[in-house]
C-alpha cells in the first residue's frame, strides 16, 4: 500500500517537464485567448476552465498518480509561477508579453470599437461595469479601461 503511494510511475525530471510544458501553454492560451478568462468569468468560462484543469491534469502527470509525483508537480508550477511572477516585477518587457497592456475602452464618453471588439466585450458588459461604479451612461465616464488582470477599471467625470 505505502508503495503506491510514494512510488513514482515516472522519472521526477519527466514529471517536472510535463508541469513545466503545462504551465507554459497555459500562460501562453491565456495570453491569447484574452483577459476575459480572468476577470469576468460567466458560467461557461467556469466550465471552460475546470474542464481545461482536468484535460491537462492527465498531460502533467502521466500514468502517475502517486503522492509524490503529485507533491513534485504541484511544487513545480508553484516554483515556475513565483519565477514568473518574479520575472514580471523586475522585468517591464517580461510584463508586457506575459501580463500584456491596459486598453482604453470610453474615452471621454466616447466608445473605443476596436479595443472594445478585440476584448470581446458588448455593450452590455461595460454597461455593467459602469453601473457597478455608480454610472448610468457611457457619457457619464472619463475613461474605462480593460486592465491585464481582466477587470474593468472606470473613471467617472467629475460634474460641474
Amino acid at each position: 500500500m505505502w508503495h503506491n503511494i510514494f512510488h513514482l510511475g515516472v522519472s521526477w525530471q519527466e514529471k517536472a517537464i510535463r508541469a513545466i510544458l503545462v504551465y507554459a501553454f497555459l500562460l501562453i492560451a491565456i495570453r491569447v485567448f484574452g483577459r476575459r478568462e480572468l476577470g469576468q468569468l460567466t458560467a461557461f468560462d467556469l466550465i471552460v476552465l475546470l474542464t481545461l484543469s482536468n484535460i491537462l491534469q492527465n498531460g502533467m502527470i502521466g500514468h502517475d498518480d502517486s503522492m509524490s509525483g503529485g507533491v513534485i508537480a504541484a511544487i513545480v508550477l508553484l516554483s515556475a509561477n513565483y519565477s514568473v511572477a518574479f520575472a514580471t516585477f523586475r522585468n517591464r518587457k517580461a510584463e508586457r508579453v506575459v501580463v500584456g497592456l491596459p486598453k482604453i475602452l470610453i474615452h471621454d464618453g466616447v466608445l473605443q470599437r476596436d479595443a472594445i471588439r478585440s476584448e470581446l466585450l458588448t455593450d452590455q458588459d461595460l454597461l455593467s461595469a459602469i453601473r457597478r461604479e455608480g454610472l448610468e451612461s457611457f457619457d457619464e465616464v472619463k475613461l474605462a479601461i480593460s486592465e491585464p488582470n481582466g477587470l474593468i477599471s472606470v473613471i467617472p467625470r467629475r460634474s460641474g
